[in-house]
């Protein structure tokens, strides 16, 4: 196995090593829980989605765990707003959150820990920091002394020096740092509130992740991963403060995912141009969307534009067209699901070259790149067929269905019945392909006999149909409009 990943900690690709072999530990930030998701949360957790598909694919074991933050300034906020607890609020985001996901395709993590299942772990490794001296009490808050630990900044690639120079952070005369951020904050009135050696309060957003991190997966793990958005001060201050209390390196590669913009804008409410996963599910299929979150390397920012949606709906829907054509020829394919999964270095071409792409920082558009170029040349085999009638093409074309099939569902598609997906994205599906070839022999005969008239009729029926003609030299082929 010849995995490499980028690594954001030393800012190369570098070849995955995992701390224990044939194992992988994997801690993603969740979402924290106070409204909708939107199409740039769906990327992330998409593309970690396909990682941890990839990884067990290539036969590793892995550990996958995705948190949600349930207790935050802004679900305390929302909740207050619409008069009703916070804990209700939580809830009915992370139910939402798996509705999205599950119609995305989207894998449960193996461990979705809720940062108040977590409050006492919280709380010992505060008292830890407080004291190695990396942290200190003031009134009834906690924070963490940038200071003391020496290599701060390193994961971001920032100096504290500049970082206190340019900091817009509101000034709070109790810190020893400008960029000393809030381990324990004293309770307020109204809000969620726990017991501490400090006094009652609810622990930092930072410390929520290094604590659940460190719970499932050990004080040192494998990946870290997020959004861009995450590295700093979310990733670095996790850092810091989990190798202070731990003595040890915390995550070995650092992993982030680009933004999503919208027609080139920045999202945001205030633009208008919010897309929540459910409003983006209004307009097109789950593997459209899935497919085109994919279609950008994934430390590439990715622009949504409905063109851009619409051109990879048009080749999901060619692909599909490939396969209920090849259902006909050589019969329908039995789902194998997950069960297809690990395969073992191939031979096979295909195959073959589809893990070298996603072997090198996985790079899903060249492996769709790959896909698609792997459906022309089963139309090519089939034109070839329906030419030759030769057993061994169709031996090939089960070899390469087969293949196909095991390549996407590494990237979560292609799993609806071609019937199913088309006729969903408004296409003809119940279509007799005998129906087809008879109807292009009356129009043979009509030609022949120089009635043009109605042999341009049956082309025009044909096309409505979503049936197109095309005459050439070697007589006249049929293929699906797409």
């Amino acid at each position: 196995m010849n995995i490499r990943l980028y690594n954001t900690a030393s800012r190369k690709k570098v070849k995955f090593h995992p701390l224990k072999e044939g194992r992988a530990g994997i801690y993603v930030c969740g979402v924290t829980v106070y409204d909708l998701c939107h199409i740039g949360h769906a990327r992330s957790v998409i593309f970690f989605d396909t990682l941890v598909r990839y990884f067990r694919a290539r036969g590793l074991e892995v550990t996958y765990v995705r948190n949600f933050t349930d207790v935050d300034d802004k679900i305390i906020e929302r909740a207050c707003q619409q008069g009703r607890p916070p804990e209700t609020l939580a809830q009915e985001y992370i139910d939402s959150f798996h509705e999205d996901m599950e119609r995305l395709g989207v894998l449960r993590a193996d461990r979705e820990p809720r940062a108040t299942e977590h409050i006492q772990d919280m709380i010992h490794m505060i008292k830890v920091l407080i004291d190695k001296d990396f942290a200190y009490v003031r009134e009834a808050d906690v924070f963490y002394s940038v200071e003391k630990f020496k290599d701060y900044g390193k994961l971001s690639g920032r100096r504290l020096e500049d970082m206190k120079a340019g900091s817009r952070i509101a000034v709070d005369r109790r810190k020893k740092h400008p960029m000393d951020f809030t381990l324990w904050k004293g309770a307020k009135p109204g809000e969620p509130q726990w017991d501490s050696p400090w006094g009652p309060g609810r622990p930092g957003w930072h410390m929520e992740c290094s604590v659940m991190s460190n719970y499932f997966l050990g004080p040192t793990f494998d990946i870290h991963g997020g959004g861009k958005d995450l590295l700093f001060p979310h990733h670095e201050n996790e850092r810091a403060q989990s190798m202070a209390a731990n003595d040890a390196e915390f995550a070995r590669y650092w992993v982030h995912n680009g933004f999503v913009t919208v027609e080139s804008e920045k999202m945001s409410k205030s633009l208008g141009n919010f897309i929540a996963i459910r409003d983006a599910l209004k307009d097109y299929s789950p593997e459209v969307l899935r497919l085109f979150l994919l279609s950008k390397h994934y430390r590439s920012p990715l622009d949504y534009s409905k063109r851009e949606v619409n051109t990879l709906q048009t080749g999901l829907v060619r692909v599909y067209r490939t396969l209920q054509r090849m259902a006909a020829l050589i019969g329908s394919y039995e789902e194998q699901g997950e069960s297809s999964l690990p395969w073992p270095d191939t031979d096979r071409e295909f195959l073959g070259k589809f893990m070298d792409i996603m072997d090198d920082d996985l790079n899903t558009a060249g492996a769709l790149g790959l896909l698609f170029e792997e459906v022309k040349d089963m139309n090519r085999l089939m034109d070839m067929h329906e030419e030759k009638q030769d057993e061994n093409i169709l031996e090939r074309l089960r070899a390469d269905r087969s293949a196909l099939y095991r390549a996407a569902r590494v990237l979560g598609i292609l799993k609806e019945k071609p019937e199913d997906f088309l006729r969903k994205t408004g296409r003809p599906v119940d279509i007799d392909q005998g129906d087809i070839e008879r109807m292009m022999g009356e129009r043979a005969d009509a030609r022949a006999a120089r009635d043009w008239a109605r042999a341009d009729a049956i082309r025009e029926k044909l096309r409505e149909m979503g049936v197109i003609l095309e005459d050439g030299p070697q007589g006249t082929r049929w293929r699906w409009e797409v």
